[in-house]
C-alpha cells in the first residue's frame, strides 16, 4: 500500500540481485507455487517443524527461515545496500530540479514524466520476464539502471543544470525499472519454498522500508558535506553490488515449453485475461487500490503540518508525518513472526486493509502531533501485513509462466495508486479541509473493503 513520495525508482534495485549458483544449482525446477530449489524443498518439512518449536520472544520476532537459502540470503543482504542507495537518488533528483527552477510544480512534472514509461515498460516487462531467462533480464536491466545513475552524476558534475535532461534520464531509469521489477519479484518463488513466501516478503519489505527512513536522513546529512552530485555516484556504486550479485544467480529460464516465445502486447493482454479468470488475483489488486486511492493522505501532509500541527514546528511535523508510516512498517517487519505463518492469506489482507483504514481515520481525527504519528505508525504496521500477504498471493496463486506478467500489473498498481491518491486527496483537502478529507478517506477504505470481503468470498477463503 504505502509508498513514499519519490521521483525515481522505488527501491527498484532492492532485491534484484541473486545468489550463489553453485549452492543452489537446483533453482529453476520448481512447479506452481513451489520452491524451485531442490535443497529448499527437501528441507521445508524440517524448517516447518523447527518454526513450530519457536517459543517466547522468538515467536514474535521476524521469521528468518528464508535466510537459510543461500540464494535468497545473498539477495536479501545486498538489498540492505541498494535500498539506501536508491533513496539517495530519490532525494537528489527533486532537490536538483527545485534548485534549478525554484518551482515545486516542476518537481511534480518530473514525477509524471517517469510515470508513463514505468507503466508501459512494467506491463511489457512482465511479458518479457515470462519469455526469457529472468537472470539475464535482471542483469541487463540492473546494468541499465546503474549506467543511468552514472549519467545522473555526470550531468551534476559538469553543471549542466537542465531540467529536461534530468526528466529524460528519469524516464529512462523508470523504463529500466519497469522491465526489472516483474522479473525480480517473480523470481522469489523460485528461491524459497511456498510456505516461506510470506516470511521472504516480510524480510525484503522490512529492508526496503528501513531504506525509506534511513536513505533520506543520510541524504540530508551528506548534501551539505559532499554535495548533491555525489549522491548519484554513491547510488551507482551501490548498484555495482547488485550487478555483481545478479551475475552469480543461476539460470532462471521459463519452467515449461508453454511460455511465450516472444513478448508482444498479445502476451500482455493474455496476462490481463489470466487475472480476470483467477478471481483471487484480481481481488488482491482491488484491495491495494482501495487502500491506496482512498486512504493514502501523503498529499495533505504539508497542509496538516502548516495548519493543524504548526505549534509543534512545521518542519518537525512534516518530517514526522512522512517518516511515521515507514517506521511503523519496519516495526511490523521486525515482529513479522506473529503473522507470517498465518495460512489464511486472503483473510489477512482483508484485516490489514481495514486496519489501515481505521488507523488513517484516527490520524485524520487527531489534533495532537504525537497521537497522529502513533496512528500513522499503526497504519505502517497494517501496511506491512498487507504487503506480505498480497505478495505471497501473487507468487503462489499464479503459475510460473504467468508470474512476470502478474508482477508487471502489480508494479503499475503500486505506481499509479499513490499518484491517483495525491490528486484525490489534494482536491478533497482543498474543498473539505485536510482533516476531514483524511478521516473520510480512511472510513471509505473500511467500508469499501468490508463490502469487497462480503461480495467476494474467494479472497477471504484463500489460503
Amino acid at each position: 500500500m504505502y509508498r513514499a513520495a519519490r521521483t525515481v525508482v522505488d527501491t527498484s534495485r532492492s532485491s534484484t540481485d541473486g545468489a550463489d549458483g553453485g549452492a543452489d544449482s537446483g533453482i529453476g525446477r520448481g512447479t506452481h507455487g513451489g520452491a524451485g530449489n531442490g535443497s529448499a524443498a527437501g528441507s521445508a518439512a524440517h524448517d516447518e517443524a523447527a518454526g513450530a518449536d519457536r517459543t517466547g520472544w522468538r515467536r514474535w520476532a521476524m521469521d528468518t527461515r528464508p535466510l537459510r537459502r543461500p540464494a535468497y540470503r545473498r539477495l536479501w543482504s545486498s538489498t540492505i545496500v541498494t535500498a539506501v542507495g536508491s533513496q539517495l537518488t530519490a532525494v537528489a533528483v527533486p532537490k536538483q530540479i527545485y534548485d534549478i527552477t525554484g518551482s515545486s510544480a516542476w518537481v511534480g512534472y518530473a514525477s509524471l514524466a517517469g510515470l508513463l514509461p514505468l507503466v508501459v515498460f512494467a506491463l511489457w516487462g512482465g511479458a518479457v520476464a515470462d519469455s526469457m531467462d529472468r537472470r539475464k533480464l535482471l542483469l541487463i536491466t540492473n546494468t541499465g539502471i546503474a549506467v543511468t545513475s552514472v549519467l545522473f552524476w555526470i550531468q551534476a558534475a559538469v553543471g549542466l543544470d537542465s531540467v529536461f535532461v534530468l526528466m529524460a534520464l528519469l524516464a529512462v531509469q523508470q523504463a529500466f525499472f519497469g522491465l526489472n521489477s516483474p522479473a525480480r519479484n517473480a523470481s522469489i518463488a523460485r528461491l524459497v519454498p511456498e510456505d516461506e513466501l510470506p516470511a521472504a516478503n516480510a524480510l525484503g519489505s522490512t529492508v526496503m522500508q528501513t531504506g525509506l527512513v534511513a536513505g533520506p536522513l543520510l541524504a540530508g546529512a551528506l548534501i551539505p558535506v559532499i554535495g548533491l552530485g555525489e549522491l548519484y555516484l554513491i547510488d551507482a556504486l551501490a548498484l555495482c553490488v547488485t550487478v555483481w550479485a545478479v551475475m552469480r544467480l543461476p539460470a532462471l529460464p521459463p519452467l515449461t515449453g508453454s511460455a511465450a516465445k516472444r513478448a508482444g502486447w498479445r502476451e500482455v493482454a493474455a496476462g490481463f485475461r489470466y487475472i480476470a479468470l483467477h478471481k483471487v488475483l484480481l481481488l488482491s489488486f482491488l484491495a491495494d487500490i482501495i487502500a491506496m486511492v482512498l486512504g493514502m493522505p501523503r498529499a495533505l501532509f504539508p497542509q496538516l503540518a502548516a495548519e493543524t500541527y504548526a505549534s509543534y514546528g512545521e518542519g518537525l511535523a512534516l518530517g514526522l508525518l512522512f517518516a511515521a508510516i515507514p517506521i511503523g512498517a519496519v516495526i511490523g517487519g521486525l515482529m513479522s513472526g506473529t503473522f507470517s505463518r498465518a495460512p489464511r492469506h486472503g483473510l489477512m489482507v482483508i484485516a490489514a486493509v481495514m486496519a489501515w483504514g481505521a488507523a488513517i481515520t484516527g490520524f485524520g481525527l487527531s489534533t495532537s502531533l504525537w497521537v497522529a504519528v502513533a496512528f500513522l505508525a499503526a497504519a505502517g504496521v497494517a501496511d506491512m501485513v498487507s504487503m506480505v500477504f498480497r505478495g505471497a498471493i501473487l507468487l503462489s496463486a499464479a503459475t510460473d509462466e504467468m508470474r512476470g506478467r502478474m508482477q508487471g500489473v502489480f508494479t503499475v498498481v503500486v505506481a499509479g495508486g499513490p499518484r491517483l491518491a495525491d490528486a484525490l486527496h489534494g482536491t478533497a483537502g482543498s474543498v473539505l479541509g485536510a482533516r476531514a478529507a483524511v478521516a473520510g478517506g480512511g472510513l471509505l477504505v473500511v467500508v469499501a473493503m468490508a463490502i469487497l470481503a462480503v461480495a467476494a468470498p474467494a479472497l477471504r477463503r484463500y489460503s
